[in-house]
């Protein structure tokens, strides 16, 4: 069964990149290394956040809801802040 993620990265600037993928580990990879344009000339880059998805739609509507202008920022600032740390340092 094939999983999806929605993740947050924190730029060097400070700004946030909302993304979702199939393959965490490669997407990061690809931040990392520039092939990503938001995050290319953003970088170094700290994964924040991500959360696994049973379908690609799932991870898409969370990315949406991410990015939506009404959800406040301190709600998002709370899932992070919430996010065991252990679960970032697998990645």
């Amino acid at each position: 069964m094939a999983y999806f993620f929605t993740y947050i990265l924190e730029c060097v600037d400070g700004k946030r990149h909302y993304g979702q993928t199939s393959n965490l580990l490669q997407r990061l990879a690809e931040h990392e290394n520039g092939r990503v344009q938001f995050t290319a000339s953003r970088r170094p880059l700290r994964l924040l956040w991500f959360h696994l998805c049973a379908t690609r739609a799932e991870a898409r509507k969370r990315e949406r809801v991410l990015k939506n202008d009404r959800t406040r920022r301190k709600t998002i600032d709370a899932m992070i802040a919430s996010f065991p740390k252990a679960a970032l340092n697998a990645f």
